[in-house]
């Protein structure tokens, strides 16, 4: 019974501890919905000059033993493990056993010819081209509990006889460039990259609670586990089996990040050219300079700068974002699949910057902040309406008005009203993260900038769909076949709609879009290719990270 209540005790300073600064209350607002005892959260630390100055969980870490969240916890961070794995390729260049200009086919001879143009550095800064072997999986049929290994995914990438742009001529974030960064520590430095972060990083700084997780069967000490709502508002355990590391795969705590942040501004362990080479932002061939470094964004956040990668992975979401200037960072990991950590970092970051901001004007005030809208006339916002597509992403998204408010409509089950702030800008409310909506007029074509926390535009021109007819569906009904997912999609018309069937599996149907173009909510854009009699022969199909799949008709 002593030992009982010592735990307790125990729990509770972890929790309550670093508590006594005076945001505190502004601070645990932002995660009211979680600081209960029988949903899961997260757990939160806030580090400014090299101290931990608040540090709390909230919410259930395990709900099945009534487990508390704390800086203890040890969570699974997914893609913000990626600046741990360009971590072991930067020391190995230090160490000279490397070169960030080697070949891919270096490495690993069996890939196609293209991977002779593919450099080290491409793949940290996501030029390569590769196609994201995550999304491959979704392609191909795999479900999310779906088991597969490292030998499969390599087969998978060499499998691929396209990439999806010449390396280097853009950014596309891709899981598979990392998995490959992974693969040729293990090659270079002779044991698993796992065992080399534990040798190299981890051990150095005394990040005991920190590790690759290879072996999904290893035991973790105060391991926070991982959920998904359900439709019923309960909660069901969304973990997983595989043991890929290199884009994810880091469990760590809020305890031990803060070691990881300090060595940043310290550099106690990892030199001053480390650092320089971790922040180095790529360059694509034309000359732009790209927001990505190595395992890293770097960004700008009302006038500061900011270093910082969000991840998510099953029922694990977080966050960590650096403010250099102000040697202050935000790190919040969190164990249910609703999250949205990055927004919530920026929360904590309003209350507690709020005075550092430059020339924009921070407010937590709702009265204040509903003062910057204005009102617009429906008849004035019905001239944005319309289907808006975008050429690099290859999707579509429809702009509409509804009881006087203009949406933002992705899907039948997400979209977002934008509330203007301008004649012809919005704010995209209720999505928690800065998302500004700008509609412009040029050459009598109306185009639409998404805007992001300040970032480069994200630019889609107005179009109308094309209306097929059913002789023009039936042309596309058949079987495709797919060389490098070595998989069948069918076209079978269904309530005067192709429907989309993968390996047999009814999946939703395709949209129209133009003449040739058509997209899927659930497997992306497909554009059909005719032969010479004017007959479709195949298709290719984009799905985010993955483009120019080659699909042809049986």
């Amino acid at each position: 019974m002593k030992k009982y209540f010592l735990l307790l005790f125990l729990i509770s300073f972890t929790v309550y501890s670093f508590g006594q600064i005076k945001e505190s209350q502004a601070i645990d607002s932002i995660f009211t919905e979680w600081n209960k005892t029988d949903v899961p959260g997260c757990a939160l630390g806030i580090i400014k000059e090299g101290k931990l100055i608040y540090a709390r969980g909230y919410g259930m870490a395990n709900m099945e033993y009534d487990i508390p969240n704390s800086a203890s916890s040890v969570f699974r961070i997914g893609s913000t493990s990626k600046q741990f794995t360009a971590a072991c390729i930067v020391l190995l260049t230090e160490q000279r056993k490397l070169n960030l200009e080697d070949k891919l086919n270096s490495f690993f001879p069996d890939f196609p010819e293209y991977a002779k143009n593919i450099t080290i550095q491409n793949l940290l800064n996501h030029t390569s081209g590769i196609r994201d072997y995550l999304t491959i999986s979704y392609l191909k049929g795999y479900g999310d509990d779906e088991y597969y290994e490292d030998d499969d995914i390599m087969n998978w990438l060499i499998n691929q006889s396209e990439l999806n742009f010449n390396s280097g001529d853009e950014f596309l974030y891709s899981n598979s460039g990392y998995w490959l960064l992974g693969q040729i520590v293990n090659k270079v430095s002779g044991m698993s990259m796992a065992d080399f972060a534990n040798k190299e990083i981890f051990s150095p700084l005394g990040m005991s609670n920190t590790h690759f997780h290879n072996n999904h069967k290893q035991i973790v000490k105060n391991r926070a586990s991982g959920y998904l709502p359900t439709d019923d508002e309960s909660y069901e355990i969304s973990m997983t089996t595989l043991d890929m590391i290199g884009d994810g795969g880091i469990f760590t705590t809020i305890n031990d990040i803060k070691k990881w942040d300090d060595e940043y501004y310290y550099r106690n362990v990892l030199s001053n050219e480390f650092w320089t080479l971790m922040t180095k932002q790529g360059v694509l061939n034309n000359g732009e300079v790209i927001d990505y470094a190595s395992g890293l964004d770097i960004g700008n956040y009302k006038g500061l700068k900011t270093i910082s990668h969000g991840g998510a992975f099953v029922g694990f979401r977080a966050e960590l974002v650096r403010f250099p200037e102000n040697h202050f960072s935000v790190a919040i990991f969190a164990n249910r699949g609703d999250a949205n950590p990055t927004g919530m970092a920026y929360q904590v970051a309003d209350i507690i910057l709020k005075e550092d901001f430059k020339d924009i004007k921070v407010s937590n005030n709702k009265e204040i902040e509903k003062q910057e809208f204005i009102n617009i006339k429906t008849s004035e916002l019905k001239k944005f309406e319309g289907h808006y597509w975008n050429v690099a992403g290859s999707y579509s998204r429809k702009i509409y008005v509804k009881n006087d408010t203009l949406r933002y409509y992705r899907s039948e089950t997400n979209e977002s009203k934008l509330v203007p702030i301008s004649k012809n800008e919005f704010k995209m409310i209720d999505v928690g993260v800065d998302v500004i909506i700008k509609f412009e007029n040029e050459h009598k074509n109306q185009t639409m900038s998404v805007i992001i926390y300040g970032g480069k535009p994200i630019n889609s021109e107005v179009y109308i769909p094309k209306k097929h007819t059913i002789e023009e569906l039936k042309s596309r009904e058949g079987t495709y076949y797919s060389k490098e997912l070595n998989a069948n999609y069918s076209l079978k018309i269904e309530d005067g709609s192709l429907m989309l069937y993968v390996n047999g599996t009814k999946t939703s149907p395709l949209k129209s879009i133009m003449e040739n173009l058509f997209s899927n909510n659930d497997y992306g854009t497909f554009e059909f290719v005719k032969k010479e009699a004017g007959k479709d022969s195949g298709f290719r199909l984009a799905a985010g990270r993955v483009k120019n799949l080659e699909f042809k008709k049986k």
